[in-house]
């Protein structure tokens, strides 16, 4: 057990779960739509995504105390040997997919390997910029909910290539493609929360390896404010969603949630003690998501009982 807890120590599993729910939250949209879903592709995106968000924590642990000479919790040749076999299983379950699919789930599963590297490592790591909450909201937020779609709906719903002309069109005003800029909305901001939480928390020990993230630049204050903004915007893209019929009704239960959530906000405005406070951006991304998505379902199963 204890080798196990090490493992999780180090891959930092509870933070796994922002990955989960957003997929799940995104198989309540199929459910709400009633979009057919295709397991096999499903579960191989599914894997692929939770291997390689093990494998980019590994790689930020792995990287971080190399520079501050923090201990890991297994020797580094071992600690790289677990980072190269997460990394292989999904890179494995990527290749499956691609074959399954075309070719453009290998440039968007290597956009978020590319992304997933860059962020740890590099001259300039992504994690070491102002960009950090961006990048993570957008491929947290943005790139799960567009891979999801893209392997389940049919074919051109997003886009459609024609070899011929070698023209790309994007259909801007079709309902998948709007429906995936409202779903993104959510998942962005609470992503986005909790890396701004994180860094907010980290601020002197960042600068002290010259990490300067965007609570360095903008200050706590400013820091403070954005944090609990993210949550404002995160309620009307919920809000938005409903109205447009990418949600259900029953999603607007989900508000319900609301005055923990800024309540939460308040004591890390009090607070910004990463042993203390840091949690409640977990705790908060926990609460809309696992509500909205069971309330958005159970609308689901409400409008289909009265029609």
């Amino acid at each position: 057990m204890s080798t196990l807890k090490k493992f999780f120590g180090y891959i930092e599993i509870k933070t796994k779960i922002t990955s989960v729910l957003t997929f799940l939250f995104i198989l309540s949209y199929f459910f709400h739509k009633s979009y057919s879903v295709n397991l096999p592709k499903t579960i191989a995106f599914c894997a692929g995504m939770l291997f390689f968000d093990l494998t980019a924590t590994a790689i930020n642990n792995y990287t971080d105390t190399k520079k501050n000479g923090a201990d890991l919790q297994f020797n580094r040749t071992l600690s790289l040997f677990i980072l190269f076999v997460l990394l292989t299983i999904s890179i494995l379950c990527g290749l499956w997919l691609v074959v399954q699919s075309d070719i453009t789930v290998l440039f968007l599963g290597g956009l978020c390997f590319l992304f997933g590297i860059l962020y740890s490592y590099g001259p300039v790591p992504i994690s070491h910029t102002p960009f950090g909450e961006i990048f993570s909201g957008f491929f947290y937020g943005f790139m799960i909910p567009f891979i999801m779609l893209y392997i389940n709906l049919p074919s051109g719903s997003l886009y459609f290539f024609d070899p011929a002309t070698k023209l790309l069109t994007v259909n801007l005003f079709s309902e998948a493609v709007f429906d995936l800029l409202l779903l993104s909305v959510v998942p962005f901001c609470l992503t986005a929360g909790i890396m701004l939480a994180n860094n907010t928390c980290d601020i002197k020990q960042d600068l002290a390896v010259d990490r300067y993230t965007l609570p360095s630049y903008i200050g706590v204050k400013k820091s403070v404010w954005l944090f609990s903004f993210l949550y404002v915007f995160a309620f009307i893209g919920i809000a938005a969603a409903v109205i447009f019929n990418t949600l259900s009704l029953g999603s607007l239960l989900s508000f319900a949630v609301a005055p923990m959530v800024f309540s939460n906000c308040k004591k890390f405005s009090k607070k910004q003690i990463k042993s203390e406070t840091f949690g409640v951006s977990v705790s908060n991304f926990i609460l809309v998501i696992v509500t909205l998505t069971l309330s958005n379902t159970l609308g689901a199963i409400v409008e289909r009982l009265i029609i």
